[in-house]
């Protein structure tokens, strides 16, 4: 036990001082490993590689068609053009609110976080110049838009953070659709409300939009962008190929490659360089959470997991209480949705699907929770999203933290709650 909480210590340690992972969750797992009476050597070339591979294996198709299809969808305009128009359509007296929808729409179709960052910068920041309204809130806006209820609640999603459970209890994208849509619906209104309330105060202290320091806005030549509704069209396909027509998220996927692709032929020529950097893109975003789930695995193998699981397992309550914690907690540790998730799974998945076949609990449920958990914690000051957005938007942790904070932290744990009573009850 000592071990085990050793190693998370030092994962966390290490991942805030942003280390990669790489390299720090093997050799954490080898602190876990030597104190728990392995041999070094031996769990890593076996225990610890195994995971990590397996993991590959099985995820990194749906990765690399991911972000090929992100790639594809900035290269072409068409994620400027679905954003540009729903941007347009609420106006700048709803900035804040057309900056989250703009997101929302692209992260539900598909699309990876950090492209929709990139591609919806250029349109919060006309927006907000437009609006009045301090670049502050630009980061809280995109968080809450790509990093919550769209990539963990809404049934449906394909983001990886709603795939990675299917694995391990049977389930579908469209797990638990009661409990996502409560959860998401929470997450979406407590943020508008929130971010709102924040305007008034801000504006109200004089503290309004101010242009870029050191930094030339970003012009976009909004007319050469391809036709929105036919940029929709690949979004549409993935979601439809997925949850209603029954195909696997890959070939889900490639559909929507192709369709963007045959719409915007015109563009041809950058294809191939777009799919390659998709593709070369993937290989760190997998192994960065292959790399999480090695470590858990070499956890799972230790003596002392025993009595850590006895401990989770005994969280007074029902039994998604005490997942929601081991994902949250392994969420914020890792300061990754999907690499804490998987290291919960890949230790406690086959107890959690043991207790929901002998306890009558939907694994649906455990499915919903486990989403909606590893998008708790994991955007703490260390998680390379929000190192990103706010290298993006040109702001600091100082100027805009504590909106990412309750966005993307706060409301996605209170909102976690009323769904873990809705499966306690049977309600999925």
């Amino acid at each position: 036990m000592f071990g085990i909480i050793l190693g998370l210590v030092l994962l966390m340690f290490l991942a805030y001082r942003g280390y990669s992972i790489l390299w720090v969750a093997p050799v954490c797992a080898l602190v876990v490993g030597l104190t728990g009476g392995l041999n070094g050597l031996d769990m890593y070339k076996e225990t610890y590689m195994s995971g990590l591979a397996g993991y590959v294996k099985s995820w990194f198709p749906v990765f690399m068609m991911g972000a090929i299809f992100g790639h594809l969808m900035d290269y072409t305009g068409a994620a400027k053009s679905i954003a540009h128009w729903l941007t347009s359509k609420l106006g700048p007296k709803r900035a804040i609110m057309g900056v989250v929808v703009g997101c929302a729409v692209l992260t539900y179709g598909g699309i990876s976080l950090f492209v929709v960052v990139f591609a919806m910068y250029p349109l919060a920041l006309e927006l907000f110049r437009e609006a009045n309204i301090t670049r502050k809130l630009i980061p809280g806006s995109i968080a809450l838009g790509s990093f919550t209820f769209t990539m963990t609640a809404l049934p449906g999603t394909p983001q990886i953070q709603n795939m990675i459970p299917t694995d391990y209890y049977g389930t579908t994208a469209t797990a638990a659709p009661i409990m996502g849509l409560v959860a998401a619906t929470l997450m979406f209104v407590l943020g508008i409300l929130w971010l709102q309330r924040r305007e008034k105060k801000f504006t109200a202290a004089g503290d309004v939009f101010t242009e870029p320091k050191g930094k030339e806005a970003v012009e976009v030549d909004y007319s050469s962008l391809p036709n929105p509704f036919l940029s929709f069209l690949p979004l549409i396909t993935v979601i439809v190929t997925m949850n209603f027509l029954g195909f696997d998220i890959i070939i889900a996927l490639l559909a929507g490659v192709v369709l963007s692709m045959l719409i915007s032929f015109n563009k041809y020529q950058g294809f191939t360089k777009s799919i390659s950097a998709g593709a070369v893109g993937s290989i760190t975003a997998i192994l960065n959470t292959a790399a999480a789930v090695g470590f858990g695995t070499v956890v799972k193998a230790v003596p002392g997991f025993g009595k850590l699981t006895s401990l989770l397992l005994n969280v007074p309550g029902t039994p998604l209480i005490s997942e929601a914690i081991a994902v949250n907690l392994l969420a914020g540790a890792t300061g990754s949705a999907s690499g804490g998730m998987s290291i919960a799974l890949e230790a406690l998945g086959e107890k959690y699907l043991q207790i929901a076949l002998d306890t009558g609990i939907d694994p649906a449920a455990f499915h919903r929770v486990a989403s909606l958990a590893s998008g708790g914690l994991d955007t703490l000051p260390h998680n390379g999203a929000v190192l990103t957005l706010l290298a993006v938007t040109g702001m600091t942790h100082k100027d805009s933290y504590i909106d990412i904070c309750m966005t993307s932290l706060v409301l996605p744990v209170v909102a976690s709650i009323p769904a873990i009573l809705l499966g306690s009850l049977g309600i999925y």
